[in-house]
């Protein structure tokens, strides 16, 4: 094990990048533009290199924290305290591996302001790495609230037409939560003496603080998923963000929300996760069904992918409260997936968006004539995103279908019909986008993808075949630490139904979720 503060240096890598091109000289000039960007993609791949690091030396069969650093900081039981599980660890390195896509995509597109926004982007990869890394429940919120103020600047500056109203709007429903977070993290403080996480899921909170605390945090996460009925702020986000942040924020951001249920929620309030449990399977459901049909009526591209992810966190909130292996386990490789394949999907909407300047369904049609690379890097994230077997998509949307199935047979119904209709929407955009004929003059000269968007976009092919082949070496690190939760909370909650119900007791697909069993024996 290396004696460095690995979690530190991938944390803090990027600010010391954005200082770097803070310094550069010549703030306009074309000298200093370009090496603004150099500086920011080999920041973000030293970054990256530094997360695979933390990945290959994590021990799966621990299913406790790791790397952990502790420094004091602000006195009471408020210390610098970093480490990462088998819960965490993969979205440190989620994070790492989108940013240089995010960077390369912006390559072009962006022709103002380019120093400013390469430390926006860096600012805002340091403040995401550190939420998944933090130990400490006020180095925590530092960090969660803290992304808030990068991407409002990115969405609010670099932004579409109507960016004032959509960072307001997701700068005000993201604050809302959070501040009934932040009253909940004061109680904890003072009724447990500590802001250590660790204390604080060993702490045993009286069942009416439960309660209250957890809606408390249900606020603010489930803005940040973002669930139903508090999504609105999602597609208006979107639709206005330049390319890089609606990567960003589909790849990254919303899965805070998922990180923070499986984080505080259910370790910490146990028995108000399993009175809670109906009202989450309902608004999933409600989440699954009635976004896919919303974005069966859209006429612009960003939209309908950002409805589609609203679908997909329905499976995501709905997995993580079966409180069951298969669940849990297909939850957080949802999260995953759903991070390169959704981050994919935006950064092919922006290619075409960068020759034809419109994101209207209407406007395209035929581009398979034109782009065939591109017809097939579409169509393959199109796939993903619908859960195809062979790709990632499936093997989350399995895994927590089997988990609700084992909680709640009508639950699993339910969120099956999402399946369906989550084809209709993705199937009915690749038909009208890339299939036709080519009759419209001004796509008479597109081009193809060109070198730099190929790699840019290659890297998320590669993986979203390959876990979806092979999703062992995500399973296999989550398995452990997903089976340590569920027996803490089977000994917490004893009277919830489901916690308690046998993890691996349904019997698992060969192919896509015998990895899950299998994390038994780490234990």
């Amino acid at each position: 094990m290396s004696s460095w503060p690995l979690l530190s240096i991938v944390t803090f890598l990027p600010l010391a990048g954005a200082l770097f091109i803070f310094l550069l000289g010549g703030s306009n000039s074309e000298a200093s533009d370009r090496n603004a960007k150099w500086v920011a993609l080999w920041t973000t791949l030293a970054t990256f290199a530094f997360a695979v690091v933390i990945w290959v030396q994590f021990d799966p069969a621990n299913p406790g924290f790791q790397m952990v650093e502790d420094l004091p900081w602000l006195g009471g039981g408020i210390s610098y305290r970093m480490g990462v599980d088998g819960i965490s660890v993969l979205f440190v390195v989620l994070t790492a591996f989108l940013m240089p896509a995010a960077i390369l995509c912006s390559w072009t597109s962006i022709e103002t302001r380019i120093k400013s926004y390469m430390i926006c982007f860096l600012v805002l990869e340091a403040l995401m790495i550190g939420v998944f890394c933090a130990l400490d429940l006020v180095v925590f919120y530092v960090f969660f609230e803290g992304g808030l103020i990068p991407m409002f600047i990115i969405i609010g500056i670099w932004g579409g037409k109507r960016r004032v109203y959509a960072t307001y709007k997701f700068f005000l429903y993201t604050l809302l939560g959070s501040v009934l977070m932040l009253i909940a993290i004061l109680y904890m403080w003072t009724t447990a003496g500590t802001t250590d996480i660790v204390k604080l899921m060993a702490y045993d909170f009286a069942p009416e603080a439960q309660t209250w605390l957890w809606l408390a945090f249900f606020a603010s996460f489930a803005v940040k998923m973002p669930m139903w009925p508090v999504h609105t702020w999602l597609p208006d986000a979107h639709v206005e963000a330049p390319t890089a942040g609606s990567v960003i924020l589909a790849g990254i951001l919303l899965k805070m929300g998922g990180y923070g249920f499986l984080r505080f929620s259910l370790p910490m309030f146990p028995l108000a996760s399993a009175e809670f449990a109906p009202m989450v399977f309902t608004l999933s459901v409600v989440a699954i069904i009635y976004t896919s049909l919303v974005a069966l009526a859209q006429e612009d591209i960003k939209k309908l992918i950002a409805y589609s992810s609203v679908a997909h966190m329905g499976f995501v909130t709905m997995g993580i409260f079966t409180f069951n292996q298969q669940g849990i386990d297909g939850a957080i490789f949802q999260m995953v997936s759903h991070g390169f394949v959704s981050g994919a999907l935006f950064l092919g909407v922006g290619v075409i968006y960068d020759r034809m300047h419109t994101r209207e369904i209407a406007a395209y049609g035929g581009l398979v004539n034109r782009m065939p690379m591109y017809a097939f890097a579409f169509l393959v994230f199109t796939m993903a995103n619908v859960g195809l077997p062979g790709t990632s998509g499936f093997v989350g949307e399995f895994l927590t279908l089997a988990g609700a199935f084992q909680a709640n047979t009508w639950v699993a119904i339910g969120a099956a019909t999402g399946v369906i209709l989550s084809a209709a929407y993705a199937l009915y955009l690749y038909r009208r986008v890339v299939f036709g004929a080519l009759t419209k003059p001004s796509l008479a000269d597109i081009q193809d993808l060109n070198p730099r968007e190929i790699i840019t976009i290659a890297p998320l092919i590669v993986a979203a075949i390959y876990f979806g082949l092979q999703p062992g070496p995500i399973l296999s690190v989550t398995g452990p630490a997903v089976q340590h939760l569920i027996e803490d909370m089977a000994i917490a909650a004893p009277k919830a139904p489901v916690a308690v119900s046998e993890p691996v007791a349904a019997p698992a697909a060969p192919d896509a979720a015998h990895e899950a069993p299998a994390a038994e024996g780490h234990h």
